[in-house]
């Protein structure tokens, strides 16, 4: 439940495979909306991904929890310390909505803690930062890692890196945006043009890590060929 068959090697294969392989915004192409909006400053872009990797990290722990006892198939069996049957019962139906809402909570929370303790970075992200609550990267980082069945370790390990990831890519795309503001481009490229074909020249080079999986526990047998399709398919499409 907590390590299952994963060793420290994996893990770290893990963290690599989510910042670098599998990065949200590069090979999977979520959270796009804040990533093309915070992405023209690189101190801007670092306070959102901070944030986003805050987020995602604490939201992914909890979700797992929620899927763990509470909407997976079985999960309140736990009540049968109260005296209370609920074995036969599922909440699957409600994960999405539960997901949902505990991401909003902790963006909420973190609005308050930025207002307070940064006002010039509140300021500076402006609305981009209640919409982290709808950051398709962070739904959709908790999602995977309930679809692949992760233990606790390794679902921490694997949100935190994907947070990583995200805030790797935008802090690149703010760096080269920067550059880009005092370069000499046609005009037909400026502004979210030439952002677009730069996001598509780094998407290309990091899906040149494509198909290396360093996570696999020890110990395991190799995907099938329907498994590896399974894997790469969104969790919506699995249900």
């Amino acid at each position: 439940m907590w390590m299952g068959n994963y060793e420290s090697l994996n893990l770290l294969g893990l963290l690599i495979q989510a910042v670098f392989i599998e990065n949200f915004i590069l090979t999977n192409f979520l959270g796009m909306c804040t990533y093309l909006a915070c992405s023209t400053k690189l101190k801007t872009a670092n306070g959102l991904g901070v944030a986003v990797v805050f987020v995602i990290t604490i939201s992914g722990v909890l979700n797992w929890f929620v899927h763990q006892f509470v909407t997976r198939p079985g999960g309140l069996s736990w009540l049968s310390v109260f005296g209370i049957n609920a074995s036969a019962v599922s909440l699957n139906f409600l994960e999405f909505l539960l997901f949902i809402s505990v991401i909003a909570a902790f963006t909420q929370i973190l609005e308050i803690i930025l207002e307070k303790v940064s006002p010039p970075l509140y300021r500076t992200l402006g609305i981009y930062l209640p919409l982290i609550a709808v950051n398709c990267a962070i739904l959709g980082a908790c999602l995977f890692a309930v679809a692949r069945e992760y233990p606790f370790t390794p679902n921490l390990i694997y949100v935190f890196g994907s947070g990583l990831g995200w805030w790797l890519a935008i802090a690149l795309m703010a760096a080269i945006r920067e550059k880009l503001a005092s370069s000499n481009i046609i005009p037909s490229f400026r502004g979210m043009g030439i952002t677009f074909v730069m996001t598509g020249f780094m998407s290309m080079a990091f899906m040149g890590f494509t198909g290396i999986n360093l996570s696999r526990p020890s110990g395991t047998a190799e995907p099938t060929k329907t498994e590896l399709i399974n894997e790469t398919k969104t969790p919506v499409a699995s249900k």
